[in-house]
Order: C-alpha cells, then sequence, then structure tokens
C-alpha cells in the first residue's frame, strides 16, 4: 500500500500536478491512504483541465490503490479482532472478568461472527462457553442476551435454516444466470410454503450442482458449506457466492459456539442455561398439544409463529447432539412432540423436525425407532393427507441418512411400507420414497446377520418374520412361490419359463416393476403372455365376486417395434385362446387406427408398435392399462426422444420391459428404462449421471487413476445391488441343455487392388489431413453424450466411406468421387466393370460360402436327382439396403440363379413383414433369407436357417448378437453356424476390436455375476484410418494432445449411434464428402 500511494503520487508529479503541500507523509496510515484516492485526487484533477487519456490512465492507477485500501483496511480489521480476541480469551481463561463485560463479549461474540478461519472460531467459541459459566452468578446475567444472540445468530442461513414464508432454497447468482431452473435442472420437485418435500428438493439441487461441473473426472466436489450436515465445520470454498459467505461464517460460528456450551455445561446446562433450553423446546411445547393437533389453528397462526418454530427446532437439531447423556431422558420426553409436528402444514416446519428425528435417531436409537415404526411409518399410508405422507417419509429419510448401516437392524420393516409408495400418486412422496427405497436394497443383504434391536416389542419382531419373507423372494429368484398358471395355456413351459413366470406373478402380488432380460430366444413373450393372461383372469374373478373398484377389469398394452406386431398378435392366439386374452392388432394409415379405436372396448389386449403409439398418444394415455409391456424396451433408451416421452405418459398398473440387451452402448441408458418403470428409483438423471455415470464414464478412460478406476468398479458394484431385484437374467448356456451350439466365425477377406488403391488414395487426400487435423486438436464436451457435429462431422463422414469402401467399391465410386471416370475407363479397358465381383472379395467369399452350403451349384443330389430342399438355409446381415441389392442383383441373380430367397428390409411395410418371416419358416424350399440388421435383427423367430452370414457389421455389437439368435432359439434342432465376413488389415477388422467393454458393461450390470470393469484405451483412433499392410498397423505421425484423447474417446463411444435407424430407410449421402477427396 505504501509504494502503490508513492507511485500515484508520481504519476500526479508526471502530469504536473504537485501535492506535496497537502499530502507529505514518509509513511501513510490507512486512513491517509484512503484520503489520498477519494477526497485529495477528486479536488486536485479537478482543478486541473487535463487530458482526457491522461486523467483515464490516472483514475485507473487510484482504481487500482483504493483495491489495495480496501483490502489492506480489511486485513487490519481481522488482525485488530484477533488481537482483541486473544486478550478476552486471556481474561477469560484467567478467571480475571472486569466490572464492565462489554470489552470482553464484544470481541469475542464478533469473532464467533465473522471469523472465517475455524481454528480461531473455534476457541473463541469455547471461551463463550467459559464466560457463560462465570457469569452464571453475575448481577444483571449477561447470559440471557448471549443466548439469545447466538440462536439468532445459528438461524441465519436460508440454506440450512429454510424460510417459513419462501421454504426453496434460494438461487445463487452464478445459478440464475444459467436459465430457468425448470429447463437447467430437469427436476421433478418443486417446494411451496405447504406442500413439497424440502429434503427432496435439496438432492436434486446438489445432483444438479456436481454434474454442472466441467471435466470428465468425477473428483469430490467441493462441499457447499450449505448442503454440509449439521456440526460440520468446513472452510469456506471458492465456489460460494461472496455475499452468501458471511451467513454461511456466522451461522457457522454459532454451531461451534452452542456445541462448546451444551459440552461444556454437561449435565448442568437446563438448570445453568434455561434459556438455551427454553429455546430448543419452548415453541415446541406451547404449538404441539400432545391430546389434539390442530392443523387449522397452526395455519391461521401465520408466518411468524411457523419461522419461529422453524428457529427452534434449529436450535434443537444442533444443541441435542452435544448434550451430556444425563440429559437424554428430558429430549427422549420430546419425542411425542417431534412426531405431532411431522404434520404441521408448514413445509419448512416439517423439515426441521423430521431433521431433528434423525438426530434423535442418533441420541436414543430404540426409543425414536419404536415411535417412527409404531406411529409415523403408518402415515405412508394415509393417502387423504399429503402432509402426513410427507412429513412420514421425510423424517424416514432424515433417519437414514443419521443412521445409515445403523438402520440396518429396522431394514426389514421398512422395504415393504416404503415400496408402497413407490406408486404414489403424490409425486413427493413417490421420488423420496423411491429414493429412500434403492437405500434400504444397498443395505439388505446386511441384513441377514444381525439380531433383533433390544426391547423391540413382539408385535415388531412378528412383523419383522413375516416381512423377511418377502425380502428374501425380492433378493432370492430361488424361493420365489411356485405360480399356478390359472388359465390353460396351450405349451409345456421349460423349468426356466417357469421360473420367470414367478418371478412376474411375484412383482404382479407386490405392484412392482421390472426388465424381464432374458437372453434373445428363451421365450420372453411367452411368458409374458402367461401372466398377461392369468392376471387378467384373476382380476375378472375378483371383480365378479366384490365388484371391488381395485379390481374392475382394464386392458392390457404390449409396445413393440412394427415388425414384432403380427408376431406378438399370432403368438397370443397360438397360446391362449380369444376367451382369456383377445388381441387387437392396432396398426395400419390414421383412418385405420380411428377406426379400430371404436373396437378397444370389445378387446382386453392392444398391440402397437412404438411408432403408432408416439402418433397416438392423445388416444392411449387416456385409457387406464392393467399391463404394459415394453417389447425390445431398449428402444426408450434415450429419455429425451418424443418416443420416450410418449411411452412414459402411459398409465398402467404394472410395466414390463422384454430386453435381451438392456444396455447396448452407455450405463446412463438404464436410467431412462427404470424412469419408465418406477420414476425416481435411480434418482433423477442429474443424480443418476453424478452418482454412477461420471464415476464409471471416468474409469473408462484410459488416462484413469487408479483411484478413479476404484471408484468406477464402486459405482458399478452399487448401481448392480440396487436393480439387481428388478431385473431377470438368464443366458442360453444356464437355461438350455437342449440348445444346439452357436460357433461364431470370422471369415477373412484380402481387400482387391481397387480396393486397396481408393483406400491409398484417401490416405494421402485433404480428407484424411482433416481427420487427422480434427481427431489431435479437436476439443470435445465431456458433459454431453454425442460428440458435437460440427467437430466430428467429417470423421463420421471418414469412417462411413471407409466402411463403404470395405463393403463394396461401387458405394462410394460414384459419378461423383473424383477418381470415378478415371476408374470406370481403366477397368473398361481391362473388359470388366464395378459390378464384377472381382473387385469385391465380400461378395466372392459369400458366393463361396453358399455353395460350401450346398446352394447354387445346379441343386443335384448325389443320385443325381434335384434336390427340392437344400441341406443349409442362410439369413444374410446388410447394414445397408444397397449393399443388399449388390447382393441380390451381383450376386444372386448372375452367378447362383438358381438359389431362391426372400427380401426383408426397410422398404417393406410393417404389415407385411410378418408374413414374409412366416413364410421364410413354413416354406423349406426358400434358401436364403436377405435382411437389414435394423428391421431383421429385432425379436423376429427365423428358426427355419441354421447359418447366419453378415456381409458387414453393426458397430454396436449388441445388434448382431440380436441379429444372429433369431436363427439361435428355442426351437432350432442344428447347430447355428455364423459367419462374419471381415476385411484383413481395415477399419473394419479394427472396429471388431473394440466391443469388449460395451459388453462388459451390459454384462456387469445384468448378468449373474459382477463381472470386473476393464478401461478401453483410445488412443489408437487415427490407426483406423490406415490400411495395414503385412499385418502390421502404420502408425500416424500425428501426435495426440490431451484434448485430442477427449475427441476419441468421443469418436469412439459413439461409433454403435453413427448408424441411426433412419439411415438405413434413408442412407448418408456423401457428396459433399466426395469433394475433399481431391
Amino acid at each position: 500500500m505504501q509504494n502503490e500511494c508513492k507511485q500515484l503520487i508520481s504519476s500526479l508529479a508526471d502530469a504536473h500536478i504537485d501535492i506535496g503541500n497537502r499530502v507529505n507523509y514518509s509513511v501513510f496510515t490507512i486512513d491517509q491512504a484512503n484520503e489520498l484516492v477519494t477526497t485529495v485526487f477528486s479536488e486536485v484533477t479537478s482543478a486541473f483541465n487535463l487530458n482526457p487519456n491522461i486523467l483515464q490512465q490516472l483514475d485507473s492507477k487510484r482504481q487500482q490503490v483504493q483495491m489495495t485500501v480496501t483490502e489492506t483496511n480489511q486485513e487490519w480489521q481481522v488482525l485488530q479482532l484477533r488481537v482483541h480476541t486473544f486478550a478476552a480469551c486471556a481474561v477469560v481463561s484467567l478467571q480475571q472478568l472486569p466490572e464492565k463485560l462489554n470489552p470482553v463479549i464484544k470481541p469475542l461474540m464478533e469473532t464467533v461472527k465473522k471469523e472465517e478461519n475455524t481454528l480461531v472460531q473455534n476457541y473463541a467459541a469455547l471461551c463463550v462457553a467459559k464466560l457463560l459459566q462465570q457469569c452464571l452468578s453475575r448481577s444483571p446475567c449477561p447470559n440471557s442476551k448471549i443466548i439469545k444472540n447466538l440462536c439468532n445468530s445459528l438461524c441465519v442461513d436460508p440454506h440450512l435454516t429454510p424460510l417459513a414464508e419462501c421454504p426453496a432454497q434460494p438461487q445463487s447468482s452464478h445459478e440464475n444466470s444459467k436459465g430457468p431452473s425448470t429447463e437447467r435442472d430437469g427436476m421433478h420437485h418443486t417446494v411451496t410454503k405447504h406442500r413439497g418435500i424440502i429434503t427432496l428438493y435439496r438432492h436434486q439441487k446438489a445432483a444438479f450442482a456436481i454434474t454442472s461441473r466441467r471435466g470428465p473426472t468425477p473428483k469430490a466436489p467441493k462441499a457447499q458449506i450449505a448442503d454440509l450436515p449439521t456440526g460440520s465445520s468446513g472452510n469456506i470454498t471458492t465456489e460460494l457466492d461472496e455475499a452468501q459467505k458471511p451467513y454461511i461464517v456466522q451461522r457457522r460460528g454459532a454451531e461451534f459456539a452452542l456445541s462448546t456450551i451444551a459440552k461444556h455445561f454437561g449435565a448442568e446446562m437446563v438448570l445453568g442455561l434455561p434459556h438455551l433450553w427454553d429455546a430448543m423446546v419452548g415453541p415446541l411445547r406451547n404449538n404441539i398439544n400432545l391430546n389434539s393437533f390442530d392443523r387449522k389453528s397452526l395455519l391461521e397462526k401465520g408466518d411468524v409463529s411457523a419461522q419461529e418454530l422453524v428457529n427452534s427446532l434449529q436450535v434443537f437439531e444442533t444443541t441435542a447432539a452435544s448434550m451430556d447423556i444425563q440429559l437424554h431422558p428430558l429430549l427422549i420426553q420430546h419425542l411425542p412432540h417431534l412426531y405431532m409436528c411431522l404434520q404441521h402444514p408448514s413445509t419448512a416446519v416439517r423439515h426441521m423436525v423430521a431433521r431433528c428425528v434423525g438426530v434423535m435417531s442418533k441420541i436414543a436409537t430404540m426409543e425414536t425407532m419404536n415411535i417412527l415404526l409404531e406411529k409415523v411409518i403408518p402415515w405412508l399410508g394415509a393417502i387423504d393427507d399429503n402432509t402426513k405422507q410427507e412429513g412420514a417419509i421425510e423424517a424416514l429419510a432424515s433417519v437414514m441418512e443419521q443412521l445409515d448401516v445403523g438402520i440396518v437392524p429396522y431394514i426389514v420393516l421398512l422395504v415393504v411400507p416404503v415400496l408402497g409408495r413407490m406408486s404414489d400418486q403424490t409425486d413427493s412422496v413417490r421420488f423420496m420414497a423411491t429414493q429412500c427405497f434403492a437405500t434400504l436394497i444397498r443395505l439388505l443383504p446386511l441384513e441377514a446377520g444381525i439380531p433383533d434391536p433390544p426391547n423391540m416389542s413382539e408385535e415388531l419382531i412378528l412383523l419383522k418374520a413375516k416381512e423377511r419373507h418377502f425380502l428374501e423372494q425380492l433378493l432370492d429368484g430361488k424361493k420365489l412361490e411356485n405360480y399356478k398358471i390359472p388359465v390353460p395355456i396351450k405349451a409345456e413351459l421349460r423349468k426356466y419359463q417357469q421360473d420367470g413366470v414367478n418371478w412376474l406373478a411375484f412383482l404382479n402380488k407386490y405392484k412392482l416393476h421390472g426388465i424381464l432380460c432374458d437372453d434373445m430366444g428363451l421365450g420372453k413373450t411367452l411368458q409374458s403372455i402367461c401372466i398377461l393372461a392369468g392376471d387378467h383372469c384373476l382380476r375378472a374373478q375378483e371383480y365378479a365376486r366384490t365388484k371391488l373398484v381395485d379390481s374392475v377389469p382394464l386392458p392390457s398394452l404390449v409396445v413393440c417395434p412394427p415388425t414384432l406386431t403380427g408376431h406378438w398378435v399370432d403368438e397370443v392366439s397360438k397360446f391362449c385362446s380369444k376367451e382369456y386374452l383377445n388381441p387387437l392388432h392396432y396398426t395400419g394409415p390414421p383412418t385405420e387406427r380411428a377406426r379400430l379405436q371404436h373396437q378397444v372396448k370389445r378387446h382386453n389386449l392392444i398391440v402397437a408398435s412404438y411408432d403408432v403409439v408416439r402418433n397416438d398418444i392423445d388416444f392411449f394415455r387416456n385409457i387406464k392399462f392393467n399391463y404394459c409391456i415394453l417389447d425390445e424396451g431398449h428402444v426408450i433408451k434415450n429419455g429425451k426422444t418424443k418416443l420416450s416421452k410418449a411411452v412414459k405418459q402411459l398409465t398402467a398398473n404394472y410395466r414390463i420391459i422384454l430386453s435381451g440387451t438392456p444396455i447396448q452402448n452407455n450405463v446412463l441408458e438404464l436410467w431412462s428404462l427404470f424412469d419408465f418403470l418406477m420414476p425416481g428409483f435411480l434418482g433423477t438423471e442429474r443424480q443418476f449421471a453424478a452418482r454412477y455415470g461420471k464415476p464409471i464414464l471416468a474409469s473408462r478412460d484410459a488416462r484413469s487413476s487408479s483411484r478413479e478406476q476404484e471408484a468406477g468398479v464402486l459405482a458399478m458394484e452399487a448401481l448392480h445391488r440396487q436393480v439387481l431385484p428388478f431385473l431377470l437374467r438368464r443366458m442360453k448356456e444356464d437355461v438350455l441343455q437342449d440348445l444346439p451350439p452357436k460357433i461364431i466365425q470370422d471369415y477373412y477377406c484380402t481387400l482387391s487392388s481397387l480396393q486397396v488403391q481408393l483406400y491409398e488414395d484417401f490416405a494421402k487426400s485433404r480428407a484424411k489431413c482433416d481427420v487427422d487435423e480434427t481427431v489431435s486438436s479437436s476439443s470435445l464436451s465431456e458433459e454431453t453424450e454425442r460428440p458435437k457435429l460440427k467437430a466430428t462431422g467429417h470423421v463420421f463422414q471418414a469412417l462411413q466411406y471407409l466402411r463403404k469402401l470395405c463393403n463394396h467399391p461401387a458405394l462410394v465410386l460414384t459419378t461423383q468421387h473424383p477418381e470415378y471416370k478415371r476408374t470406370t475407363e481403366q477397368l473398361a479397358a481391362h473388359n470388366s466393370s464395378l459390378r464384377d465381383i472381382q473387385h469385391a472379395p465380400k461378395l466372392s467369399a459369400l458366393k463361396q460360402l453358399l455353395l460350401d452350403c450346398g446352394l447354387g451349384n445346379g441343386g443335384s443330389s448325389e443320385n443325381g436327382t434335384e434336390a427340392v430342399v437344400a441341406q443349409h438355409r442362410i439369413l444374410i446381415f446388410c447394414q445397408l439396403k444397397s449393399m443388399l441389392d449388390i447382393v441380390e442383383h451381383d450376386l444372386l441373380k448372375p452367378h447362383l440363379p438358381s438359389v431362391t430367397y426372400l427380401r426383408l428390409d426397410g422398404s417393406i411395410p410393417a404389415g407385411q413383414r410378418h408374413s414374409i418371416v412366416s413364410r421364410f419358416n413354413n416354406d423349406p424350399s426358400i434358401d436364403v433369407l436377405l435382411l437389414t440388421t435394423h428391421v431383421g435383427g429385432l425379436g423376429l423367430n427365423l428358426t427355419g436357417a441354421d447359418t447366419v452370414v453378415f456381409v458387414e457389421h453393426d458397430w454396436n455389437p449388441m445388434r448382431d448378437l440380436q441379429a444372429m439368435d433369431r436363427a439361435h432359439r428355442i426351437g432350432q434342432k442344428r447347430v447355428v453356424n455364423v459367419y462374419r465376413l471381415i476385411t484383413r488389415g481395415t477399419l473394419e477388422e479394427k472396429i471388431m476390436g473394440l466391443q469388449k467393454f460395451k459388453m462388459n458393461i451390459a454384462n456387469t450390470v445384468i448378468s449373474q455375476e459382477n463381472a470386473s470393469l476393464q478401461s478401453m484405451g483410445t488412443d489408437q483412433l487415427l490407426d483406423l484410418f490406415t490400411l495395414d499392410k503385412d499385418g502390421k498397423s502404420e502408425k500416424a505421425d500425428t501426435t495426440t494432445s490431451s484434448s485430442g484423447k477427449a475427441s476419441m474417446k468421443s469418436v469412439l463411444e459413439n461409433l454403435g449411434e453413427l448408424w441411426d435407424p433412419e439411415q438405413y430407410d434413408c442412407e448418408y449421402s456423401l457428396e459433399s464428402f466426395m469433394h475433399s477427396l481431391k
């Protein structure tokens, strides 16, 4: 400060302004320095007619000096206060109090309120406690004023002590700058004066804060002091608003002081400090009458009375935890007041009472839990009184948070009541209940060996034994009760299928929802039909007997891909008579569907495709369904699509998802599935991303530390435990001893000279340079699942180009290609054309495979007679319709004219696809079925074939798995051979090596065994664009920066999504990309 003041005087002198006669100090005091930069500077500069530029420079210098003076003044005040405080502490410690106490009390209280250093603040709090004890016999006694002051300070922070008139936590300025909260948070919950749960609101705010932080790693976020539990003493973080900081410091100091006072006075606190005890329990006793709770009168008292109660409860929460054990009986006497207060009309009061009950559960666990279980938990079922429900579930959430694993002995008694609220009509109760249930489920495995708590009542012990039977079934499928299907099913169920029906019946009994994710081909459709028919029958019988509204017959809805709607209707008719399940095939153009809407009441099962449900959601959402079954339910994995949003508007008693592959690319997909089944069970999307997504995705990164790897594994295991009771997964190899094996073989092809030439031309092109530049330097946001298209569009186009080139040069060598004219002329000179199969080794390999299978060789049998039925029947999968055209017109028709075939792709209307499948299965004279993976890979039964050939591959491995299991499923009697045609040394071969991690994620969450998590390196993306020679990869010269690694990770993660469903019907145009090949 001294130097800067002198520099300012020198700058004024340089401008010919001499102030030596007014300011002539060798050393400036703070007041003198402040006078220099205010009064003196203003007077002398206004007295001269200065050049504006010079005046601006001088004023800039003045502002800099003024900032330094202000900072110095603040630091001086802090140091001065500390000196006075330590002097006061010395006086108190020596027990030499002066006659006038103000010089001692004032610095101590100021330090408690303002000192940011926790050690100094804590020491001042201790001296305040000593001072109070020394003043007990003084008259007049300052203790009541000091206690009142501390209690007021404790309640100044609205982030911890809610305001009765505005209970929602006020937004800080940096949050306000991010736009409307509803759009920003995606939060489900809002809080008003009388409705809502503040704990739930704050959980969602905290999740938003974590996921809003930039950066790929899940390092522990700096704790926001507002969210720290009572008694915490963390230092102030830089993330907090400056305006908010004084309140937080003041509240923390009061918390230190009251806790220290309670400990210092021990058993004498109530007698010695009656004002503190009255501040804790006085308003509670005055407002709550144990004999008759009058909510209306509390409402009439208004916000002032409610705020007084909130502040009193804040003092109770802070002080009770530090009180001497001899005073605990006095606290326990007030438990009835607390539990009665849980039905207070004020949201803020209920929140504070819940926190106090949480603190009491640590102080007197047995007494608190007995009241909670006997008095409070029954309120959860009070569906006619939302206030009671909200108070009860918030109290339970607070108790669970405080006790942590200490809740385990009581967990059996809590799970079922909470489970019942997971389908509550009140949003706040439902979301809070699902969060509580998710926590309880994770702790359930610990319950088995824990003895009953002492002094638990006989009634609770008996209830615990009964509820444990339910939990054993929930956690162990082998203990499920056998479900006798009450209607005749025209099929003999295998044991694992009966187990699946038992599991579905268990979910039905307890009004739960789940995902049946058996391996493809194990009969998920049949198991679903059994529970559908059985429940419809039992429901009808119950209604006929009781006429209760709970059992009124309702229709059910099956939503599936358009290819499968006809299959579902056929399967229902095949296994069950119309008397029990009468399906309506809801399909066709809008006019036809409008006609069908009038027929819905005559059917008890509607079968419709996802697109139809989305288009007619206004009709469907007005129907209350019994069951809503989503076949191939992973279609709703992206919760932001219109389709997902539409499906989640459906209302049903029971929701079931069928999917052989519930996770395809990203563990975050699981959130959307459970958001349909049990909204809130995995929290909001923000909370799920914070708890599971960030650690798991960060552990995948090749740069992740061992700590991040461990965090990823722990997050995966926690997710596994949480979702496991609601998933049933059986693999073919585990349950089907009689299913013939599936043999997968990679059939390698060597590029033709034309393909090699085009591949090498690409390596020298401007497009390749663009790719190198993007991968090396593009910085992509880690917070979005998809990389930004502008940054990576040409990378994806390059991947598409090389992929098509591997399949057939004709797919890329179009008239827009710069080498088209030269290449066609060169081929013509050699009496060849692009359509010759010699230029596409995959077609040559496919031809050889078909010949090896006995197709296309004239069809002669050994005795010379013509064979009507071939020995093998083949499914040929391609990604693109254009590649199917090439197989059909360049291979089958000219080279293998005797091969009979059908074709199934996006050009076939959805209503006609099932008839093609039936014709292929029922007519063994048809040798080949040509399919696109997108249309033919989902849900179809194609056991008529025993050989599967993939001409090209989906970069989402789950889709290929689904496609090959069209043939390898129940009903297949022969060994299924799967051939994958792969061009050696190319992009294709390298991509096939990147599938392992996706498979590992799916298995870790879904399978019976919790496999370990492995990271996948992403440093070799540039290598994808080079052609291997002699089996060795040519390494690119580009050095990848750290931001480049982020880009590579984003690109690799999105390979599986590169071919969107629309692209199977309307493939990418690469015309613009062709121009960059020059």
